[in-house]
């Protein structure tokens, strides 16, 4: 078999299996180069689907989940809270999630009543740990909060919680290299 010369060397020295059921075009005997259609994929952002586990007071559209891309171990979409809005409280059961804030100003409560605060704006990621209840709020009363959300595994697991929150919860100041004495 000769290799396509506008193609990187690929040694065939290695296991290809993608799972059951899964060969490579080139191991079918098809004139179509590697990963042609298994490659690289592209979702615009206008062909989110809104077809995935929601939570009361916010928007989530999956981007890359199994279902769209054939993701085993990740999903990732969107969520939207609109001005002065909050979610219901709930976890994301197994899975870690990272949020990264693109637009707005989002206030996150977690702990068993919602009692631990802590805040993000553009350009700051939070990242939530399994099992941890949590609620969104978009801490602006005129902006919409917009997120890049990513996920741990390709299911969308999202388990909504009767929690009554405590009426004030306490401030928890995020300490890194940036902040070394604590910041919002």
């Amino acid at each position: 078999m000769s290799q396509d010369p506008t193609l990187p060397h690929h040694p065939h020295d290695h296991d290809h299996s993608h799972g059951p059921g899964h060969t490579h075009p080139h191991a079918q005997g098809q004139a179509d180069p590697p990963w042609k259609h298994d490659g690289v994929r592209v979702i615009a952002g206008n062909q989110l689907d809104g077809n995935t586990a929601q939570t009361p007071g916010m928007d989530r559209r999956a981007a890359i989940n199994f279902a769209r891309v054939g993701a085993q171990k990740l999903w990732a979409g969107t969520v939207t809270i609109h001005a002065d809005a909050k979610t219901g409280a709930h976890h994301h059961g197994h899975l870690e999630s990272v949020i990264y804030v693109i637009r707005g100003k989002a206030r996150m409560r977690w702990g068993e009543r919602l009692e631990f605060t802590a805040e993000a704006g553009p350009g700051d990621f939070i990242y939530v740990p399994p099992y941890v209840p949590h609620q969104e709020i978009n801490a602006s009363p005129t902006e919409v909060l917009e997120c890049v959300l990513c996920r741990s595994d390709g299911e969308a697991v999202a388990v909504n919680l009767e929690i009554e929150p405590v009426e004030k919860p306490d401030t928890v100041l995020w300490v890194d290299p940036t902040h070394p004495r604590g910041g919002v």
